[in-house]
C-alpha cells in the first residue's frame, strides 16, 4: 500500500538500519500464515456485515418532534448567580457571613451530608448568607472534587428548595476554593 509519497534519501537510508537491525519472531513463518488467515476471516465477516441492507424504521419508530418554543425547552438554570452589590458587600466585610462550614479533607459523601444538615440548620435560624470553603484541590492540574462537585449539589432537589444563589468568594475569603451561598427565606406557615 503506497501512501502517494516517497522517502527521502535520508528517510531510506534510516528505513535500511531499521529492517537490517529487526529479527524474525520465533515460531517463523507458521504464526505469520495463522494471523493472515485470522485477519482476511475477520475482514470477510466485516465485509458481509456491510453488505447486508440496513434495516429501514418505520414511522411510528421516528423520535418524537418537540412543538414547543425554544424557550421552553431550554432547562432552568443552575442557579442564581448572586447580584453584583451583595456579592461587593459580602466580600468587604459589609454584609455580615452569619456562618461557614469547611468542607477540606472530608470525602464527598461525608461532605455531602455536612453540607446538607449545615445549611438545614442555617435555613432554620433564617440565616442568609454563609460560606462554604470547598478547598482549592491539592494536586497540580486537578480543580479538587469538591470544588466541583458542590455546585453540582446545589441543583439537587435535596439543596435547591434552600438555596436562592451563590457564587465563588472573593480572595481573602478562599476565591474560588469557597462559595458565597444566599439562602432562600424560611417559610412562615399561619
Amino acid at each position: 500500500m503506497s501512501s502517494g509519497r516517497r522517502l527521502s534519501p535520508e528517510e531510506r537510508i534510516l528505513w535500511g538500519k531499521v529492517a537490517k537491525s529487526t529479527r524474525a519472531l520465533p515460531g517463523g513463518q507458521a504464526d505469520a500464515r495463522e494471523f493472515a488467515e485470522e485477519i482476511a476471516a475477520m475482514l470477510a465477516a466485516e465485509e458481509a456485515a456491510l453488505a447486508q441492507p440496513l434495516p429501514t424504521k418505520s414511522p411510528a419508530d421516528a423520535p418524537a418532534i418537540d412543538h414547543r418554543p425554544a424557550d421552553a425547552r431550554r432547562p432552568p438554570p443552575s442557579h442564581q448567580p448572586l447580584e453584583k452589590p451583595v456579592h461587593r458587600k459580602l466580600a468587604k466585610g459589609r454584609l455580615p457571613i452569619e456562618a461557614r462550614i469547611d468542607l477540606h479533607g472530608l470525602f464527598q459523601d461525608e461532605a455531602h451530608d455536612l453540607l446538607l444538615d449545615f445549611l438545614y440548620r442555617a435555613h432554620d435560624r433564617g440565616m442568609r448568607h454563609v460560606l462554604v470553603i470547598t478547598g482549592k484541590g491539592s494536586s497540580l492540574g486537578s480543580e479538587g472534587a469538591l470544588r466541583r462537585a458542590v455546585p453540582l449539589w446545589f441543583s439537587k432537589p435535596e439543596f435547591r428548595f434552600l438555596i436562592s444563589s451563590y457564587e465563588w468568594a472573593a480572595r481573602h475569603h478562599g476565591g474560588e476554593g469557597a462559595l458565597y451561598v444566599r439562602l432562600s427565606r424560611p417559610r412562615r406557615h399561619p
